[in-house]
């Protein structure tokens, strides 16, 4: 094993080896997106992208999906427990994907692993995730009922491919052609990461590499106490409504805030774990609180292990917001959402001026699945955007990806060309932002005509019983809602099998407004007319009054 050296480089040379890992994590997922088969991940771009040294610390990872911390804080750890560190070679590849052995924090998004070399020594790690939209119209009770669990194993071993193993995964695989050709595109980003690894530690020297990744990561940690520190001390409680279609029962979500000097601690409260995907595991709870923390603290903060050490966070063990085997966890997104709201809503009361209203809450997911002509069988999956929450200074962002799914739409171009489905409408939500004097984001809606027979799920419907709320006077943004229709006719919500000539709208939540509306000038006002952001109606309602 290759010891690190104790001196550190010159702070000049670190922030260049530290631009350095930003650019192989970047490049990595390019190499991913731009290689990959199935349309979730060449158009929608559901996937990330890391390093790791050689402890399994979090160097860096690429802008992509904030969720997928999650599904990258346990499989390192995993591996070096249950492996010989020392019996790893070049070559050697993990595969990986459950939420209780390490492997991720839902079945379909599935890590791939590299340990990395120089010189017979390791280095670091190669790491990416990404979302396989095979494992459709399964049941969610428990874990078991969702798909092929995959503990970290290896799929290499010394770049031998270990065809038993794969053929195990891909017979356990709607899609097989589609999943291989995705494994390939993994495969060949952690190359490229691995290889821009070894050239950094050819040039500087790979006690040099070592010695900046430490800096980094203790920099990182020295950012975020300052950041915190600029919080004042106090306990900042805030709690919410979690809703979803199909269930009878709402929960109620709770965060206490705790600052004390540089150090920050989050108490979740939340309900026990239930028999529905929608639980969250502890890893996945994690990534929610770094991204938030981290982008109303200083979003300047390096992403690497260093900026979680003074954030400890706590949640009842076997509750929904850290749910214990068997669980159920496909659907983890919809509440991963919330999480970040709370947290916002607590820190509102400290630090107004960083934090926003709440976003749509809702990471609503289509998954509509058939077989072609021939028998082969299709799958699409699409999550939909909504709105983003106002902040002080500025409107929320209307039909986007909010917070821990910053994925892309799939294109209408490639919708229709690549399955029997017509997109009858893409548009925004007129008026569904809430009011204030900086209004939140409108929410989609997204009409869709089937070319054939198909099953179609709609998971993760929330905020229809409740509405994304708004701060300082600010309005809520709209609700979410489906419609399924058969010759005009409307089906029941619990319909999961279509025929051709049906429609499905899904219509997402808009964003909470930040602020009074009578502050909000007659210059906004006519805008948002001109828009369409608002009707006549709502700009008499909530408008009139304001002067030139």
């Amino acid at each position: 094993m290759q010891t690190t050296n104790t001196s550190r480089p010159d702070p000049i040379t670190v922030e260049i080896i530290g631009n350095a890992f930003s650019s192989i994590t970047e490049e990595m997922g390019a190499a991913l997106i731009r290689t990959s088969h199935s349309t979730n991940i060449k158009e929608r771009q559901d996937c990330s992208t890391a390093l790791f040294d050689m402890h399994g610390n979090l160097l860096c990872q690429a802008e992509h999906i904030p969720m997928h911390l999650g599904s990258f804080l346990g499989i390192i750890p995993c591996i070096m427990r249950t492996n010989d560190v020392s019996s790893l070679k070049p070559g050697d590849v993990f595969i990986g994907n459950d939420a209780y052995e390490g492997g991720g924090t839902h079945l379909p998004d599935i890590v791939l692993v590299q340990p990395i070399f120089h010189r017979d020594g390791l280095v670091g790690w190669a790491v990416n995730t990404a979302h396989h939209s095979d494992f459709a119209d399964r049941g969610h009770a428990h874990i078991y009922q969702e798909g092929i669990r995959i503990p970290p194993v290896r799929l290499y071993r010394a770049g031998e491919l270990q065809e038993d193993l794969q053929r195990l995964l891909l017979l356990n695989c709607q899609v097989p052609g589609e999943r291989l050709s995705d494994l390939r595109a993994q495969l060949a980003a952690n190359r490229v990461g691995a290889e821009r690894l070894v050239s950094l530690c050819d040039k500087y020297g790979t006690d040099v590499i070592l010695a900046a990744g430490q800096s980094l990561q203790d920099y990182a940690e020295r950012k975020m106490r300052a950041g915190i520190r600029s919080i004042p001390d106090g306990e900042y409680s805030f709690s919410d409504r979690f809703d979803l279609l199909g269930t009878p029962f709402d929960m109620t979500l709770s965060v206490v805030v705790e600052v004390r000097g540089d150090e920050m601690t989050l108490r979740f409260e939340a309900p026990p774990q239930v028999r529905a995907g929608l639980n969250l595991i502890y890893t996945g709870l994690l990534a929610c609180v770094y991204y938030t923390i981290k982008a109303i603290v200083d979003p300047t903060i390096l992403p690497n292990a260093g900026l979680s050490r003074p954030i400890k966070v706590v949640a009842p063990h076997g509750s929904v917001l850290n749910c214990a085997h068997p669980a159920a966890v496909n659907g983890r997104s919809a509440i991963a959402q919330r999480v970040v709201d709370l947290i916002s809503g607590a820190l509102y009361q400290a630090v107004p001026d960083r934090s926003i209203a709440a976003s749509n809450g809702c990471c609503l997911v289509a998954t509509f699945s058939g077989a072609r002509k021939n028998g082969d069988l299709w799958v699409y999956l699409e999550t939909i955007g909504g709105g983003m929450g106002a902040r002080k200074s500025k409107d929320g962002l209307d039909g986007v990806h909010v917070h821990m799914t910053n994925t892309s739409n799939l294109p209408v171009e490639s919708l229709e060309l690549e399955y029997p489905i017509i997109l009858r409408n893409y548009e925004l939500v007129d008026g569904s932002g809430g009011v204030g004097r900086q209004r939140g984001g409108m929410g989609l809606r997204r009409t869709y005509e089937l070319e054939d027979d198909c099953r179609v799920i709609i998971s993760n419907v929330s905020r229809t019983r409740s509405e994304p709320w708004g701060v300082d006077g600010g309005g809520n943004g709209a609700g979410s809602r489906i419609t399924f229709l058969r010759n005009g006719e409307r089906l029941p919500e619990a319909t999961r099998d279509f025929i051709k000539g049906d429609i499905i709208e899904i219509v997402t939540p808009g964003g909470g407004g930040y602020g009074p509306a009578g502050s909000r000038s007659v210059a906004h006002v006519r805008r948002d007319l001109r828009d369409g952001v608002i009707t006549k109606a709502q700009a008499d309602q909530h408008y009139s009054g304001l002067a030139e």
